[in-house]
């Protein structure tokens, strides 16, 4: 019998890559999707689906902690803020940052890794990604996994995963397709539900990864700017 392990997955490419990763190293993964009141949850909640489905991912859990988007702060759930056009060479804090979304998140993980009594998450949260996040962070885990060993029941032992945390875009698209991930089915955009933007800041690193990667993106967008 395989071990079980939680996946949190969004729908999106490095996600989907981390879920091969964890299916490669031979678990059997718990996909879970959470609903924080971003835009783009329509396409993202069903790319999650199409996911699992691809993989033969039984054991889903969907939750809704769309109360992030009454907090508001972040141009992904606040829909009087407007998305960024991406800028690449920007180092500070985009708009797209929800605040302590990944704290957030985790913790579902935990709860449910907890009662299903796992030992691992995986989450795939990028450096390169963040560009400022900082809970996108080694250190922001590094410091959740003391929170997490004290925060538990005796012997729970949950240890946080980030397979791709350090790889750069081109890399994580690289080790998608070794993997044979169905990055076709992935939803990487912060604005569109329907047709991928190609502007905002993620479809800016993507189109960009798959470009220094030199290998063609196989979803549609309705710019594609050769990013460099």
């Amino acid at each position: 019998m395989k071990d079980l392990t939680v996946v949190l997955m969004s729908g999106g490419m490095d996600s989907t890559v981390c879920a091969g990763i964890a299916l490669e190293k031979g678990f059997e993964v718990c996909a879970l999707h959470v609903h924080y009141g971003q835009r783009t949850e329509k396409k993202e909640s069903a790319s999650f689906l199409q996911v699992c489905e691809f993989y033969g991912i039984q054991k889903r859990l969907d939750i809704d902690i769309s109360h992030l988007s009454r907090i508001g702060g972040s141009s992904l759930t606040d829909k009087n803020m407007t998305i960024s056009t991406a800028n690449l060479e920007h180092h500070g804090i985009p708009t797209s940052y929800v605040p302590f979304r990944n704290a957030n998140l985790l913790s579902i993980a935990v709860s449910w890794a907890e009662v299903l009594g796992t030992h691992s998450i995986f989450i795939g949260a990028v450096e390169e990604d963040g560009s400022g996040y900082p809970d996108c962070r080694r250190v922001f885990f590094d410091a959740f996994q003391k929170m997490i060993t004290t925060g538990t029941k005796p012997g729970t032992d949950i240890c946080i995963e980030t397979p791709i945390l350090h790889m750069k875009k081109s890399d994580i698209v690289k080790e998608g397709i070794r993997l044979r991930a169905p990055l076709h089915l992935t939803w990487s955009c912060y604005a569109e539900n329907d047709i991928a933007c190609g502007v905002c800041d993620s479809c800016a690193l993507r189109l960009r990864g798959f470009s220094l990667a030199g290998i063609e993106d196989p979803i549609e967008y309705k710019q594609r700017p050769n990013y460099r």
